[in-house]
């Protein structure tokens, strides 16, 4: 299996700084999303820690291990790196007034052959594409969700709540974090989205599906994404990572390019 990626963030219209933060290893088939909370310019900071500690971390573990490595170990790696990350950023906080309270949520894709190891803290989510049907991986860890799990509210209540982005896991509030990790089969022609929720929080699942399925170039689907989410109100930060898995390489690669796919 072959994978090519994409990556976009942008403000939106209504904040005056972007806290977002994406990272993309390709020779790794890495990807990694966070949307960072706190006080003045700390939620960046916290997630461009996250990004970029696990991707240098686990990039270079997965760079040396290779395909030898089993997906029990890619689990296990990516639980360390993340613990790692994890602590630096709550001890980071804990340094400097200016950072106290800072966090972040994450969501982390490993692509290895066929199969997908996917890790999230947070509301920032993973969907797949697969033969025109969009679904979603991962699931939020927020008070809303619980909400909808207990039967509290309905989905439509849920839609127009207050309580949208109130997360019950992040990374860097506390000195440990718990990770949850699932594991995906990839089929060839799947399209993976990493998004943080200043994307799903303006778009409904079939606007999102709509813009995947497009027959372009992944760069021009990314774009698409943003711009939908800024024409829908922009209200957050929009951060995006297209992952796209096809088989075989060399001319059928060529024509699958050349198709946008």
């Amino acid at each position: 299996m072959q994978y090519q990626f994409c990556s976009r963030s942008d403000t939106g219209l209504a904040r005056p700084n972007n806290e977002d933060a994406v990272a993309v290893d390709e020779q790794a088939c890495l990807a990694v999303l966070a949307d960072g909370m706190g006080g003045y310019n700390a939620g960046e900071v916290a997630s461009g820690m996250a990004t970029t500690f696990i991707r240098a971390e686990l990039g270079r573990w997965l760079a040396e291990a290779g395909e030898q490595a089993n997906l029990r170990e890619v689990r296990r790696a990516l639980e360390i790196c993340v613990e790692n990350a994890n602590r630096a950023v709550f001890e980071a906080a804990n340094a400097s007034s200016a950072y106290a309270g800072m966090g972040t949520t994450l969501v982390v894709a490993v692509f290895q052959g066929d199969r997908l190891v996917l890790g999230h803290i947070g509301d920032s989510r993973c969907y797949r594409l697969r033969a025109g049907q969009l679904a979603q991986l991962t699931r939020d860890h927020s008070l809303l969700q619980e909400q909808l799990d207990a039967g509290l509210i309905t989905p439509d209540e849920a839609a127009i709540s207050s309580q949208r982005n109130l997360v019950t896991r992040a990374l860097g509030v506390e000195d440990t974090v718990m990770l949850e990790i699932g594991e995906q089969r990839v089929e060839p022609g799947d399209c993976y989205l990493l998004c943080s929720d200043g994307l799903n929080d303006m778009l409904d699942d079939s606007a999102i599906g709509a813009i995947l399925a497009l027959r372009a170039p992944l760069e021009e689907r990314a774009d698409r994404l943003i711009d939908a989410a800024n024409a829908n109100g922009g209200r957050d930060n929009v951060s995006v990572v297209l992952a796209y898995a096809q088989a075989g390489s060399g001319r059928r690669g060529l024509i699958a390019r050349l198709l946008g796919k």
